[in-house]
């Protein structure tokens, strides 16, 4: 059974940078980026990659099918029992969705949920700092603060009473949060 665990926090925050150091440092994870794999697709120049970046590019969420199945794709192709995906889930309807596909498979568990915690001004300096496309700008930044912040307290909630969700303090070094982070997967893998 592949052991599923959601890496969440802001725009900004670390988390694909986090779970790709531990993926490529300890082999018994595979990463995943729901954005790198839906960049992927827009970069194929495929029609749904098209469609993806005609949401992408406002900094607006991809359609619920599109990803789910793209997430559930990627986790049973995965090489290694443990999947780290970061960037997921991004409203409530993702996160019931992803529950609702896992609740009728025997061969994917949720084992965890870990929100990597940055402020507003420090995800704000990171992305535009960082300027890596079209859309680290001032105002799709707000816009993806906004989609992030929307369902925040439901999420936490959500898999707080399932007792799934733990934090990390994101506003530290990388080898801090990487070591944090890692021990955190240890521990959750044994429980």
């Amino acid at each position: 059974m592949k052991k599923l665990f959601l890496i969440i926090g802001a725009p900004g925050s670390g988390k694909t940078t986090d779970a790709s150091i531990i993926a490529k440092n300890d082999s018994k994870f595979s990463h995943y980026s729901t954005g790198d794999l839906l960049r992927a697709e827009v970069a194929s120049g495929s029609d749904l990659g098209r469609l993806i970046d005609s949401f992408i590019s406002k900094g607006n969420l991809v359609p619920l099918d599109v990803v789910v199945n793209t997430i559930v794709s990627a986790i049973k192709s995965s090489p290694t029992e443990y999947i780290l995906i970061d960037g997921y889930p991004r409203s409530v309807e993702q996160m019931l969705e992803l529950d609702k596909v896992l609740s009728n498979t025997n061969d994917v568990k949720l084992s965890g949920v870990i929100e990597v915690d940055v402020s507003e001004q420090v995800a704000r300096e990171r992305v535009l700092g960082r300027a890596r496309g079209a859309d680290d700008n001032d105002e799709v930044f707000n816009n993806r603060m906004k989609v992030y912040l929307a369902p925040l307290k439901e999420i936490r909630d959500f898999y707080s009473s399932k007792s799934l969700l733990r934090n990390i303090n994101g506003e530290r070094t990388i080898e801090e949060i990487v070591s944090d982070m890692a021990n955190l997967l240890n521990t959750m893998i044994k429980e």
